[in-house]
């Protein structure tokens, strides 16, 4: 069996960094998804697509993998640099403020 293991990506819709701490395991998909000619769904006979474990570490992650026979591979994440202003939101309402506030 075939897994990845991953940290998360934030969403496209936040800026906040939820359920992005874990690590996660994942399978590979063993076989194509079909389209339903009734109705049109997508489906698949794999089951283990469905199955997504969560971990607090990398280590765990991939010691559980190796524990259970699976072959991993292991995909680091892209950190990015965090934006955090001096005085960060409050600076827009402090009265010692040394220029006018633009807007």
């Amino acid at each position: 069996m075939q897994a990845r293991i991953f940290q998360p990506a934030r969403t496209a819709m936040s800026s906040g960094t939820a359920k992005t701490r874990d690590w996660v395991l994942e399978y590979e998909p063993a076989s194509a998804r079909e389209i339903d000619p009734l109705m049109g769904w997508t489906s698949s006979d794999d089951t283990q697509r469905q199955v997504r474990l969560r971990f607090a570490t990398k280590a765990e992650a991939v010691e559980y993998a190796r524990d259970n026979g699976i072959e991993a591979t292991v995909m680091e994440p892209h950190k990015r640099k965090p934006n955090i202003r001096a005085r960060g939101y409050g600076e827009n309402f402090a009265t010692d403020r040394r220029g006018a506030w633009t807007h």
